[in-house]
């Protein structure tokens, strides 16, 4: 049906849009001829919700752009980001509703939300229009951003739009020198949590060209770095959750010490610019195998390069879980310290 020709559908969305937003939106947009989305914000506010709550307060300028995502495609659907000071007086809703006539700049002749309980509220603040509430019942979409906040977006994975989901999703580096499983077990853990991951950028790199230690060049090592970023990206895009990765930057850095005795201060801002949810660290303990990427296989070498990474790592402020043992051991580990962080589901 056709309700009128302009629509309002407004709300904080905090901590982001779901999809109980997104159905209310689509429904609304079909009703009218143009809609405009309202996020209103008032982040000292929104701070002092967030407080203890499961997810760190997120700015109103990274909600606006999922929303900005959500609606690219519908031409007829306008979003803007209206201040909303709340103290809890009826005020706080009389200078918002300003706010929001300003932004949109033409008679609102309908109002929608999903709460019988604003209809006379709106009918205060926008006379002219009529209020269509949409799924009160949140039949369709069980979920609020109350429930997101206090119980935390694993347990709602499924209720998040999937331009949201990357923001969300864990973000689990696994390091080591070389030979120490690394590879196996980011393949073995993506297999186990139904996910993505990220292989070593530089052992594909080195591949490519059909050799590694003779032919390194010092500037591979950026390029494998920047290559290794954009495939977390892509990667993270499709993510369940958590996404596995092996190796980054300051391990990148690492093997530039290694094969060229040169430290590359891009490598290090790279690294100080990266952000894990988790890192597993992994020791030398398992066989050498020689895949023909390889240079560094006694063990007192393997033993010494070892220590080189963890001083690297701790120079970086980096906390990380030491895994050794066999294969079957080191799954067990991962897997344990990867549940919990899931569990915890700490915030962003």
């Amino acid at each position: 049906m056709t309700a009128g020709k302009v629509g309002m559908f407004g709300g904080k969305f905090l901590p982001c849009p779901h999809m109980g937003h997104v159905y209310a939106m689509i429904r609304a947009s079909t009703m009218v001829e143009e809609l405009h989305v309202i996020v209103s914000y008032d982040e000292e506010h929104e701070k002092k919700i967030c407080a203890g709550s499961k997810i760190a307060h997120i700015p109103p300028r990274v909600r606006l752009r999922w929303w900005s995502q959500l609606t690219k495609d519908m031409p007829h659907v306008h979003v803007h980001a209206v201040y909303e000071q709340q103290t809890g007086h009826i005020s706080d809703w009389e200078r918002g509703a300003e706010g929001i006539k300003a932004a949109i700049g033409k008679p609102i002749d309908t109002v929608f939300s999903s709460e019988h309980a604003y209809t006379e509220i709106f009918r205060n603040l926008y006379p002219e229009a009529k209020h269509i509430v949409i799924d009160a019942n949140r039949e369709t979409y069980p979920i609020s951003g109350t429930m997101l906040r206090t119980e935390g977006v694993m347990k709602h994975w499924h209720m998040l739009p999937e331009i949201v989901k990357p923001y969300f999703a864990k973000k689990v580096v696994v390091v080591g020198t070389e030979s120490c499983g690394k590879s196996t077990l980011v393949r073995n853990l993506a297999n186990l949590y139904n996910t993505t991951y990220v292989e070593e950028w530089g052992r594909t790199y080195y591949e490519r060209l059909g050799n590694c230690e003779d032919i390194t060049l010092a500037e591979d090592y950026p390029e494998i770095a920047f290559e290794h970023k954009y495939h977390e990206k892509v990667q993270l895009a499709k993510a369940n959750k958590v996404l596995f990765i092996d190796t980054e930057a300051i391990v990148t850095q690492y093997f530039s010490i290694l094969y060229l005795d040169k430290r590359q201060p891009v490598l290090d801002e790279v690294a100080r610019l990266q952000q894990y949810d988790l890192w597993l660290f992994l020791e030398p303990d398992v066989k050498w195998v020689n895949d023909g990427t390889r240079s560094f296989g006694d063990q007192q070498v393997r033993e010494k390069n070892n220590a080189l990474l963890k001083e690297l790592l701790q120079e970086f402020g980096v906390t990380f879980h030491t895994i050794s043992g066999n294969y079957q051991q080191r799954l067990e580990q991962a897997i344990a310290h990867v549940n919990e962080m899931i569990e915890k589901d700490p915030p962003h």
